[in-house]
């Protein structure tokens, strides 16, 4: 895809993020953590029906085009948090976060007209593998590394269980890999998730966030943005 093209589709993204309605259609509003009986891991409809399916990468590749104008061809995003790094990630956790967004289960208008371009089940499960190969980048944008050892400390105390010494989650249990993304991306995300503005957080997460400062909360994120997984990290 032409980089001027990228630039337009950018451009058209954060006209939606302003206005979603400029598609003429609203996000619908799933089932969220607010709502009694939720189950952040429930596998239904289309997440369910991908999940099944062998992903075609080749043909993720082509679905990605549109993505790369925000996401960049490498799958990096923006050191300044706007758009999240995604090379490497679960293919499991793509498809899960995607599928949430389409059915209103995750708020996200910027992302909400692009994840609706999808036509099916098999595009979701294509288009996730495809981002499970790319290398997670090395040059991902950093905290200002002023308390590493707070940072350190909570995360082998808080978070280590779930997203592992590497930063590298579980793709069976829908934990994302950490390792590579940017500071300014998860500083936001895990200070929407304590304040329930995620909404289809896991709820363990909310109740172990929810008891951290916000100066925990940086230090942490902090220590987060610096974790490496050199299974899918670039050579560079």
């Amino acid at each position: 895809m032409r980089a001027s093209f990228r630039t337009f589709l950018t451009g058209l993204a954060l006209v939606f993020l302003a206005s979603p309605e400029a598609w003429g259609q609203a996000a619908p509003k799933g089932k969220g953590i607010e709502s009694k009986g939720y189950v952040w891991n429930e596998m239904v409809g289309e997440e369910a029906e991908a999940l099944k399916l062998q992903g075609d990468v080749a043909n993720g590749e082509d679905i990605f085009e549109v993505c790369s104008a925000c996401h960049l061809p490498s799958g990096a995003g923006r050191p300044d948090g706007t758009f999240p790094q995604l090379a490497g990630q679960h293919s499991t956790v793509i498809i899960k976060q995607i599928a949430d967004i389409r059915a209103g289960r995750r708020d996200n208008p910027i992302m909400y007209p692009f994840a609706k371009t999808l036509d099916n089940a098999q595009d979701l499960a294509d288009v996730a593998a495809y981002i499970q190969t790319l290398p997670i980048p090395r040059d991902n944008g950093r905290g200002p590394g002023t308390d590493l050892e707070r940072g350190s400390k909570l995360f082998h105390e808080d978070c280590i269980r779930c997203h592992g010494e590497h930063g590298e989650g579980n793709a069976s249990k829908f934990y994302p890999v950490l390792a590579g993304q940017h500071y300014k991306y998860m500083l936001r995300q895990i200070r929407d998730i304590k304040a329930k503005r995620r909404r289809n957080a896991n709820p363990d997460m909310v109740k172990v966030v929810s008891a951290l400062e916000d100066t925990d909360l940086q230090a942490l994120v902090d220590y987060l943005s610096r974790l490496e997984w050199p299974e899918r990290q670039s050579s560079q």
